[in-house]
């Protein structure tokens, strides 16, 4: 009988870990170029393998100044991003770190070896 009490506050504690990582806020950039962001991908550092566009994911598809973008089917990790912006103006963020449930940022002074 003991063992069935045991057993049970096991699995009620396991379902209720399983529940609080499903509400986490998930991976969020947040914009805080002066610019507007309308195009967003990662690759591994260095690989130079782009993923899917991530301003899919908004509404309006892009990312205004001080907005964050909710970014879907990415593991944590090292990144390089490729920032897009209107006028085909694009630009690389080198080594991206980022973490599981929270939010990390671009910003002006992190754009390197950007064309037009």
């Amino acid at each position: 009988m003991r063992w069935m009490v045991v057993s049970i506050a096991l699995l009620v504690a396991g379902t209720c870990e399983v529940a609080a990582q499903a509400k986490g806020k998930g991976i969020r950039l947040w914009n805080l170029t002066t610019a507007t962001i309308t195009g967003f991908q990662l690759s591994p550092v260095g690989k130079n393998e782009w993923g899917a566009n991530q301003t899919l994911n908004d509404k309006d598809k892009e990312v205004d100044h001080d907005e964050r973008l909710r970014i879907t089917g990415v593991e944590p990790g090292r990144y390089d991003a490729r920032v897009s912006y209107a006028g085909a103006k694009q630009c690389i963020v080198r080594d991206v770190e980022i973490k599981a449930d929270a939010v990390f940022s671009v910003a002006d002074k992190d754009l390197k070896d950007c064309t037009k």
